[in-house]
């Protein structure tokens, strides 16, 4: 069984985690988008990434479950975050890190969510949690997306703007 995207006319602007949603649609029977691993190698002072491709208009590289910080466990529980350690050999960045705890809304019960969800925030919940089910403390990971040029070269890659915003909350 595929995966089929109807994002209803809500008013919901799409975010990353409907980008989201559609890698997580991209396998076997699924004819949403296919990816593939990038050919560019990126370097960054932790070590070599490769992402994938996301074959939509304009293509999108994603790397997935980049890490920004050592995983806070242990000692590191409860601490401002800790620069991650390096590696040596190129990182596959194709798949999303843990997502960190919280308690997703109970939708079990389709009529009494609708009681308190509106339906195109219900259908978009619904696609959303499965996203939700990989939880961990281990959950300081970022998810990259960076605009490519159609015929994959690097060149033109500041055509399309890029937004990232990181929030690091501090109590």
């Amino acid at each position: 069984m595929g995966c089929k995207f109807e994002y209803p006319d809500t008013g919901i602007d799409i975010t990353q985690a409907s980008v989201a949603f559609l890698i997580s649609c991209s396998g076997a029977g699924s004819s949403l988008l296919v990816h593939k691993y990038s050919t560019r190698v990126v370097k960054t002072k932790y070590g070599a990434l490769r992402g994938v491709m996301i074959l939509i208009h304009p293509p999108v590289e994603a790397f997935l479950g980049v890490p920004y910080a050592t995983p806070p466990v242990g000692s590191l529980r409860y601490m401002p975050p800790v620069t991650p350690s390096t590696w040596k050999t190129t990182k596959l960045a194709d798949r999303f890190g843990a997502v960190c705890p919280q308690r997703p809304p109970d939708i079990g019960n389709r009529s009494e969510a609708l009681l308190e969800f509106p339906r195109g925030r219900l259908l978009y919940l619904e696609k959303l949690l499965p996203l939700l089910a990989n939880q961990s403390e281990d959950c300081l990971y970022l998810n990259i997306y960076v605009p490519r040029a159609e015929d994959d070269s690097s060149k033109d890659l500041y055509e399309y703007p890029v937004n990232t915003e990181v929030s690091i909350d501090h109590q």
